[in-house]
């Protein structure tokens, strides 16, 4: 099926695609308590939510992947006494803190940078938004709510692959 063999109003929407309920997990839970459930479910990641179902945030396997990466210290010089940072300090910030999670809080990307979709978004905008940012997942919210996710697998489901 093509795009111009159909109208708009014949493209699946988020809703039609969507895996609901979806796994969600609390800030709380610790890593070795998120690596079962990633196991145990078979999934690469899942919404991070309050007890009101608010997306906080998300936690993917490639967080989990961070707490065995080499913490890259930044380089720098030394100039009349001072310290001169070449890298990020920020990015180094990040990596430490996540090299150094116990709980899903440290790890998660928190939500001010988490992509969301509507139920009621055209199918392709999770799919473009995917492609665009190399997500393999993005989370449904109506409201504030989190009420599932579309992944690859959604997509390439969609597309009869």
């Amino acid at each position: 099926m093509s795009t111009t063999d159909v109208g708009p109003e014949a493209e699946p929407l988020v809703r039609e695609i969507m895996t609901a309920p979806v796994v969600t997990v609390r800030p709380d839970l610790s890593v070795k308590d998120l690596v079962a459930l990633f196991r145990e479910r078979r999934i690469g990641g899942a919404p991070v939510v309050d007890g009101e179902g608010v997306l906080l945030g998300i936690v993917t396997e490639g967080d989990l992947m961070a707490l065995n990466a080499d913490v890259q210290m930044p380089h720098y010089f030394e100039l009349f006494d001072s310290i001169i940072y070449l890298g990020s300090q920020k990015k180094f910030k990040e990596q430490l803190e996540k090299a150094a999670a116990a709980i899903v809080e440290q790890l998660m990307t928190p939500a001010e940078k988490v992509k969301s979709v509507s139920p009621d978004d055209p199918a392709r905008t999770a799919a473009r938004l995917m492609a665009k940012h190399g997500f393999d997942r993005v989370p449904v919210v109506e409201g504030e709510t989190v009420v599932g996710i579309v992944t690859r697998h959604d997509i390439m489901k969609m597309l009869g692959l």
